[in-house]
């Protein structure tokens, strides 16, 4: 992930999304040679010479002022997500130049963190970092989770205990596209915020890891992600066609952890009195009642059951997961 590259594609990405007429610049009809707006347009819209923005477009973003970023989001009529993103980018390329660092030692969940987890009842709860590796799960989340979990090996190509990980599921298991009802909404979502963590830590070698392996066996992750999408993960519903529990939709929540680095807690509810409601009480109850094999802890850490699911688990392939991203 060459750091001018990130600049110079989000910018100009970004800058092809917005109309002249949006931007409240006159067209006067006649044909536009680039889509969106021209570098000039931009750089009269954030005050600054068409020759400044020209090498900030091209990445140079190097000691430039908070208060010209801020200019050029306006002007590029950027979101919350886009404009922390540009931030992240600016702030990463004032940073001494090095190479990708050596893989971290595998992060853990703390005891208290755990505690909380297991004392949630009634709803579905996990940790997850910023690669969308699933660090821990009460017994809920694990249930509802069960297929992401079933899917991932044991380890990685280098020997190293692999975790699950959603992005991974989502883009490679055949099963992810009847899992989840919505799955071109999940995967573009998913996507947003790999790209945003990417932002956050460009010399993380396991996201570049991740991202070139799905980079690799994915076509719509490759188009996903030269997009240059971000997003801000908070709250919304989601959707599963579950194996055991049938059709729910739940609410989400995040919990940043800010004791923990790029660790969040995700919390899944239902709407009282719903027929979702009546199906994640019956996998809590399906899930209190493991086979004989069960056992706590592992090495995601939390509350697991590893006998909850079979690796055979049957699913329906999802026949665009690999192909264009119009649907």
């Amino acid at each position: 992930m060459d750091r001018k590259d990130d600049i110079r594609e989000f910018l100009v990405s970004r800058r092809a999304k917005i109309s002249p007429e949006e931007a409240g610049i006159p067209s006067y009809g006649g044909m536009r040679r680039v889509a969106g707006l021209r570098r000039e347009e931009v750089a009269q819209l954030a005050a600054v010479s068409t020759n400044y923005y020209t090498r900030l477009e091209r990445g140079s973003l190097r000691g430039v002022s908070d208060a010209v970023l801020e200019a050029v989001a306006s002007a590029l009529q950027l979101d919350d997500a886009e404009r922390a993103h540009l931030m992240d980018l600016a702030r990463t390329a004032n940073m001494p130049s090095r190479p990708a660092r050596l893989r971290p030692p595998q992060q853990r969940v703390r005891p208290g963190v755990l505690r909380l987890l297991d004392g949630i009842t009634g709803a579905a709860g996990m940790v997850q970092n910023g690669r969308s590796d699933v660090l821990a799960a009460n017994l809920l989340g694990r249930a509802l989770y069960g297929p992401v979990f079933a899917s991932a090996p044991s380890l990685g190509p280098d020997g190293t205990v692999r975790l699950p990980n959603q992005a991974r599921y989502l883009f490679l298991d055949p099963g992810a596209g009847d899992f989840y009802p919505d799955w071109p909404a999940v995967a573009a979502t998913t996507v947003a915020m790999l790209r945003t963590e990417s932002g956050r830590n460009p010399h993380d070698r396991a996201l570049h890891e991740l991202v070139g392996e799905l980079t690799t066996g994915s076509g719509l992750f490759a188009a996903l992600w030269a997009g240059h999408d971000v997003r801000i993960h908070t709250e919304g519903t989601k959707r599963f066609h579950h194996p055991v529990a049938g059709v729910l939709s739940l609410q989400y929540e995040t919990l940043l952890l800010p004791g923990d680095e790029g660790q969040t807690l995700y919390t899944f509810t239902a709407e009282p009195g719903s027929a979702s409601e009546n199906a994640l009480a019956f996998l809590a109850s399906w899930a209190a009642s493991p086979p004989p094999s069960t056992t706590a802890g592992g090495p995601a850490g939390g509350s697991t059951a590893p006998g909850l699911y079979s690796a055979a688990q049957p699913g329906l392939r999802n026949p665009d997961k690999n192909g264009p991203a119009h649907e």
